[in-house]
C-alpha cells in the first residue's frame, strides 16, 4: 500500500485549502455562526464553480471521474478550516450513497445537480435510543405500489438546508435506503443545537408516502447497503478529524514557537515538547488509519473493520490532540473567539458522531473469536 496522493488527490487538496483559507476566514465563520445558520451557500457554489463538488463522481452525471480517496482529500480540507459546507453530507452520505446503489435515473435526477451546487443530500444513520445504524427502527411498509414511512431519526447532518435525506428503513423483506424529500408531506425537521454549530436536525416521518423510484438497491439488499453507507461515513468522519487535528497540532505548534517565557519560546520546555511529540504521533495515528480504510474502500476491498478501527483513533487521539493544543495555548486556549477553540468543539463532535472510541473498540473486541486471533 502507497498512501502518497497522486497528482489529482494533491490537485484537490491545494484547490480546496486555498478556496477555504480565503473564504472560510475566521471572520467570516464568526458572522455565519452568529445568524445561527452555519452555512455558507456562497462558498458551496464557489466549490461548485471549482469542479469540487463532483471529485468523486463519474464523468456521466457531470464528476470529475475520482473516487473515494479524492472525496476524503476534500473532507480532510473541509476538517483542516473547521469550513461551513455540507461537503460529507451532500457528497459523502448522499451523492456517493446514490451513485453506487442508484439507478441510471436516480442517478441522473440528483448527481448533475449535486455537481452544479443546486441540490444538497444528507443520510439519516442515527436513531434515538439505537446505537447500530445497520438495524433501523424506522419502518417503511408496502401501500399499492410504494411505502409509508414512519419513525424517527437524530443529528441528521445538515439536515435544515438538505433538499432531499437517505433514510434507512426496515421493511417487511429486511430493510432498505430511500431518498425522502425533506418537503414531502408527513416530514417533521426539528432543528438542533449541536457542539460545532453545524445545521443538525431531528427528524420524523408520519406515514409519509413513498414511490417505487425512492428506494435504492433491491428488495433483498438492503441490509448490505446500509452496512456499506455505515463504514463509508465512518471512513469519510476520519478523514475531517484528521484535518481538524493536523490543524490543530500546526496552530499549536507556531503558538509554542513564538510565545516567549522566561527569556525562551515555551516550545522548548521540556513538557511542552512531550505533550506535542504525543500529539505528532496520535496524528501519525490517525493519519495511517484513516488512509488504510479509505485505500480500501476505493479499490473495492472490505474495510469495515478498519474503518472501526480509524474512527477508534479518530475519537480518542483527535480528543487527545485538540486538548493538547488547547494547554499548550494557556489562557487563549479557552478563549471562544480565539480561532483554535473551533476546532476543540469539532473534535469533541466527530469524536462522540457514529459512535464513542468505546463503542468502537468494544465492536472490535467482538469481532475477535476463537482461531480468529
Amino acid at each position: 500500500m502507497d498512501f502518497t496522493f497522486n497528482e489529482q488527490q494533491q490537485t484537490i487538496a491545494k484547490l480546496a485549502g486555498q478556496l477555504f483559507e480565503q473564504r472560510a476566514t475566521p471572520e467570516r465563520l464568526t458572522e455565519l455562526e452568529s445568524g445561527g445558520n452555519r452555512h455558507d451557500p456562497a462558498l458551496w457554489s464557489d466549490l461548485a464553480k471549482a469542479d469540487l463538488l463532483g471529485v468523486g463522481l463519474t464523468e456521466s452525471v457531470g464528476g470529475s471521474g475520482g473516487g473515494f480517496l479524492e472525496l476524503g482529500v476534500l473532507l480532510a480540507a473541509v476538517g483542516g478550516n473547521v469550513a461551513p459546507v455540507p461537503v460529507y453530507a451532500t457528497l459523502l452520505l448522499g451523492a456517493d450513497t446514490i451513485a453506487r446503489h442508484g439507478t441510471e435515473a436516480q442517478q441522473q435526477e440528483y448527481l448533475p445537480a449535486v455537481v452544479e451546487g443546486t441540490y444538497l443530500l444528507s443520510a439519516a444513520l442515527a436513531e434515538p435510543r439505537r446505537s447500530d445504524p445497520t438495524a433501523p427502527a424506522t419502518t417503511a411498509r408496502r401501500d399499492g405500489d410504494g411505502w409509508r414511512l414512519d419513525g424517527a431519526k437524530e443529528l441528521v447532518p445538515a439536515a435544515t438546508v438538505a433538499d432531499a435525506v437517505i433514510v434507512p428503513a426496515r421493511t417487511d423483506e429486511g430493510a432498505a435506503l430511500f431518498i425522502v424529500d425533506t418537503a414531502a408531506d408527513g416530514v417533521e425537521l426539528t432543528p438542533v443545537r449541536t457542539t460545532n454549530g453545524e445545521p443538525h436536525a431531528d427528524l420524523s416521518f408520519h406515514g409519509v408516502r413513498l414511490g417505487p423510484s425512492d428506494r435504492l438497491g433491491s428488495e433483498d439488499s438492503g441490509t448490505a447497503l446500509i452496512a456499506d453507507l455505515h463504514t463509508r461515513a465512518m471512513a469519510g468522519l476520519c478523514a475531517i478529524q484528521l484535518g481538524v487535528a493536523e490543524r490543530a497540532l500546526t496552530m499549536a505548534a507556531a503558538y509554542t514557537g513564538g510565545r516567549v517565557q522566561f527569556g525562551r519560546p515555551i516550545g522548548t520546555f521540556q513538557a511542552v515538547q512531550q505533550r506535542m511529540a504525543d500529539a505528532f504521533i496520535d496524528v501519525e495515528a490517525m493519519r495511517w488509519t484513516t488512509w488504510h480504510a479509505a485505500w480500501l474502500i476505493d479499490n473495492g476491498r472490505p474495510a469495515n473493520r478498519e474503518a472501526h478501527i480509524a474512527k477508534f483513533w479518530a475519537a480518542e487521539a483527535g480528543a487527545r490532540v485538540t486538548a493538547t493544543a488547547q494547554q499548550v495555548h494557556g489562557g487563549m486556549g479557552i478563549d471562544i473567539t480565539y480561532p483554535l477553540s473551533r476546532y476543540f468543539l469539532w473534535a469533541k463532535h466527530n469524536e462522540l458522531t457514529l459512535g464513542s472510541s468505546t463503542a468502537h473498540l468494544a465492536y472490535l473486541g467482538g469481532t475477535f473469536t476463537e482461531g480468529n486471533q
